[in-house]
């Protein structure tokens, strides 16, 4: 099994992401379950979404306290929380900032596999917005290929129409392109 962790602030999509993940494992044809960890937040306040993918039955319905993979939309979460806790050493940590994974490494002390793609950067440029949740997908796609782009993009175009969904596709393939990928420090 494959656990993830979002970190984004309330209104980025950080709830969305991980559904959207979720999603498109199910159309793979793996089982998959996503959901919220937020109380009365507002839009800005820090959340935290939690996904899961298995090839079986998924039984477990706690948070995710130890994922494999954790994807952070917004970087100025890095100074205000341990974005890392409980990442698995041999994890990959997923981050939107125009810093080098070098650099990610530094602040985080994070010491497995990093990738970084400037995810605000590119929301920005193909989508006019500084939401960037699809776009970070691509980056989590290039650093773990855990689903395909494929699937992937027809259900960000049902969610959100072909207008909107094809510029959050371009992004997120951009997102892909430009991802940086840093192996982990002891491989």
């Amino acid at each position: 099994m494959i656990e993830f962790r979002f970190h984004g602030r309330g209104g980025q999509g950080a709830v969305t992401s991980a559904e959207l993940l979720a999603q498109s494992a199910v159309a793979d044809g793996k089982y998959a379950q996503a959901f919220p960890s937020f109380g009365p937040e507002r839009r800005g306040a820090p959340v935290q979404a939690f996904a899961r993918i298995h090839h079986g039955p998924i039984h477990t319905r706690s948070k995710v306290y130890e994922p494999d993979v954790v994807l952070v939309l917004d970087y100025s979460l890095t100074a205000i929380m341990d974005v890392a806790a409980g990442l698995k050493p041999d994890g990959l940590l997923v981050v939107s900032t125009s810093k080098t994974p070098e650099e990610v490494r530094k602040d985080t002390g994070y010491q497995g596999r990093i990738a970084v793609a400037d995810g605000i950067g590119i929301a920005m440029e193909v989508i006019g917005r500084p939401i960037n949740n699809i776009t970070m997908l691509g980056a989590l796609m290039k650093a773990s290929s855990i689903v395909p782009m494929d699937i992937l993009g027809e259900l960000v175009v049902g969610r959100f129409g072909e207008k909107i969904g094809s510029k959050n596709i371009a992004a997120m393939k951009k997102a892909f392109e430009d991802t940086k990928i840093l192996e982990a420090a002891n491989g």
